[in-house]
C-alpha cells in the first residue's frame, strides 16, 4: 500500500528489525479473482545499449576463451589419446552440476547475469588453465636442465600461477563491471565457479592421464578404469571442494573491495586474499610432496584434518552468514523508501528471506497467474537491486559525477520496474480490502463499503495482497536525500498504462 505521507518515525524502523526466521501461515485458499490476470508482457528491466567499444571487447574476450579453449583441447588429445580424453572428459564432468549448484544456491537473493556466470567457468576452465599448463611445463624443464626435482613445480610455481589466472577472470569483472558485485558473496560465486571450471579441466589430464591411459598402457583397459575410479574417489569426492576453497579467499578479498569508498582497501583485499590463496594452495601441494619424500603417511593426515577442515568449515560458515546477510540488506535500506512513499512496510519484510520471498510468489501465483508470479521474480530482484545501489551510495561508492548520475538514472529505473512489477499481482486478491497505508495505520475500505482505521501489528503480515489506491503526495515531498545520494524522485501516476 503507497502511503499519502511520510512514515513517521516508529512503524517503519520496527518493521527493519523484523526477525527474519518468522514462520509463514500457509496461504488461504481462496475463490478466483474478478480481475483475471494482466494481458500485458510482463515488464523488464531496460537494456544497456551495446556501443562499438563494448562490442569490440566482448568479441576479443569471446576470442581469447575460444583460443584457449582450443589449445586445451589439441594439447590434452595429444598427450592422452582420443580414448583417454574421452573418458577423462566423462568423469570430470560429474561433480560439475554440483558444484555450480551449490555456488548458484549461494546466490539466490540477488542472483548475478547467466552471462557474467558464464563468462567466469570458461575463463577458468581455458584461460587459466591453458596459461597455468604452459607455465608449470616450462618451470618443470627448467628444473630438470638444474637437476633440481620436478615436484618442486607444484610448490613454488603452481600456486602462484593457477591462483592468478583464475582470479583474473573475476578481477576483470570488478574493474569493468563493479555495479554487478554485491559484496563477498558475488566474490565468492564469481572466483568459485572460475575455479571449478579449472579443476574441471585438471582432473581431465589426472582422471584421463595418470589414471585410464597409464593403467591401460601397462595392464590393459580394465586396470585403466579401475586408476580411474580410485583418483575419482580420491581427488574429487574428497578433496574436490580444494580448488574452490582456495580462490574463495580472493573473491572474500575481492568482494571486500568492491563495497567500499576506500581506496586502500580496495587494493590491499584483493592482494590479501589472493595471497592467501597461493599460500593455502601451496602448503596443500607441498602435503604429497613431504609425504612421498619422507614416507610419513601422517604428514597428509595432519595437513587434512588440522589445516583444510578447519579453514573449509569456516568458509562455509562465512557464506551462510553472508547469504543470510545479503537477505536482511533489504530490511536495511528499503525502509528509506517506506518513508519515502515508494513501498509499503509488509512489501520490504516480504523480501527479507527466502521463506517469505517463496510465499510472495505462491500468493501472486494464486491471484494473478504465470503473469503474476514473473512479476514477483522482476520484483524481488529489482527490489533487492535498489537496495544495494541505495547501499553503495550511503558507502560513498559513486565519487564522480558521471557515477552519482549514473546511480540516480538505475534508482529511478529500479523505482519504475517495481511499480510496473507491482500492478501485475495487486489487487487481484478478493479477500483483501483496498486501503492506503498513512504512515501509522492502514485506512482501509471493506467489502460492505464501510472505512475503518486498523492499526499495523508489531511485525507486518507477509505476503499482504495490497491494492494501491491514489493518493496525494504529501507536504514536502520528495524528503531530503542522505548526504552522497540523489534526492529521490515522486513516484509514478497510478495505475500505471499497459500496452
Amino acid at each position: 500500500m503507497r502511503p499519502n505521507q511520510p512514515a513517521v518515525d516508529g512503524y517503519a524502523d520496527r518493521m527493519a528489525d523484523t526477525p527474519p526466521g518468522s514462520p509463514l501461515p500457509p496461504a488461504p485458499a481462496a475463490p478466483p479473482a474478478p480481475a483475471g490476470p494482466p494481458t500485458g508482457k510482463t515488464p523488464r528491466m531496460p537494456l544497456r545499449r551495446l556501443g562499438w567499444r563494448r562490442f569490440l571487447v566482448l568479441a576479443g574476450v569471446v576470442l581469447l576463451i575460444a583460443a584457449c579453449a582450443v589449445f586445451m583441447v589439441f594439447t590434452l588429445g595429444q598427450s592422452l589419446g582420443v580414448q583417454a580424453l574421452l573418458i577423462g572428459v566423462v568423469a570430470a564432468i560429474l561433480p560439475v552440476p554440483v558444484l555450480v549448484g551449490c555456488f548458484l544456491w549461494l546466490d539466490r537473493y540477488e542472483p548475478e547475469p547467466l552471462k557474467y556466470l558464464i563468462f567466469c567457468f570458461a575463463w577458468g576452465a581455458f584461460v587459466s588453465t591453458a596459461a597455468s599448463l604452459t607455465v608449470n611445463d616450462f618451470a618443470a624443464n627448467r628444473f630438470d636442465d638444474w637437476g633440481l626435482p620436478s615436484a618442486l613445480t607444484g610448490v613454488l610455481v603452481a600456486p602462484f600461477i593457477e591462483e592468478l589466472t583464475k582470479a583474473l577472470g573475476p578481477i576483470l569483472l570488478l574493474v569493468f563491471r563493479r555495479r554487478e558485485w554485491s559484496g563477498i558473496t558475488d566474490g565468492l560465486v564469481y572466483c568459485g565457479l572460475a575455479a571449478v571450471g579449472f579443476a574441471m579441466v585438471e582432473n581431465i589430464l589426472y582422471l584421463g592421464g595418470l589414471g585410464y591411459a597409464s593403467g591401460a598402457d601397462r595392464y590393459g583397459p580394465a586396470t585403466g578404469i579401475q586408476q580411474v575410479i580410485a583418483i575419482f574417489i580420491l581427488r574429487i569426492l574428497l578433496f574436490g571442494f580444494a580448488h574452490p576453497l582456495f580462490t574463495s579467499m580472493t573473491g572474500v578479498g575481492l568482494g571486500i573491495a568492491s563495497r567500499t569508498a576506500d581506496r586502500r582497501i580496495r587494493v590491499l583485499a584483493p592482494i590479501a586474499g589472493l595471497l592467501l590463496a597461493m599460500m593455502l594452495h601451496g602448503t596443500w601441494n607441498l602435503l604429497p610432496t613431504l609425504t612421498q619424500a619422507t614416507g610419513e603417511a601422517i604428514i597428509m593426515l595432519y595437513g587434512f584434518l588440522g589445516l583444510m577442515v578447519p579453514v573449509f568449515f569456516g568458509t562455509v560458515g562465512l557464506a551462510l552468514w553472508l547469504r543470510a546477510w545479503e537477505g536482511r540488506l533489504t530490511e536495511r535500506v528499503l525502509p528509506d523508501y517506506v518513508r519515502a512513499g515508494w513501498l509499503s512496510p509488509p512489501e520490504v519484510a516480504a523480501l527479507s528471506s527466502l521463506g517469505r520471498r517463496h510465499a510472495a510468489r505462491s500468493w501472486a501465483r494464486r491471484v494473478a497467474g504465470d503473469a503474476g508470479v514473473r512479476a514477483m521474480r522482476g520484483y524481488q530482484s529489482a527490489a533487492t537491486r535498489l537496495a544495494l545501489l541505495r547501499d553503495g551510495a550511503l558507502r560513498g561508492l559513486d565519487r564522480k559525477p558521471a557515477d552519482q548520475e549514473r546511480t540516480a538514472r538505475e534508482e529511478r529505473e529500479l523505482l519504475d520496474a517495481i511499480t510496473e512489477y507491482r500492478s501485475f499481482f495487486v489487487g487481484r486478491d478478493p479477500q483483501a480490502p483496498a486501503g492506503v497505508w498513512d504512515g501509522t495505520r492502514y485506512q482501509l475500505r471493506f467489502p460492505d463499503g464501510t472505512e475503518r482505521a486498523v492499526d499495523a501489528p508489531d511485525e507486518p503480515v507477509v505476503p499482504i495482497p495490497v491494492v494501491l489506491s491514489p493518493a496525494p503526495a504529501p507536504a514536502g515531498y520528495p524528503p531530503p536525500a542522505p548526504p552522497g545520494w540523489p534526492a529521490l524522485r515522486p513516484p509514478s501516476p497510478w495505475p500505471p498504462t499497459h500496452p
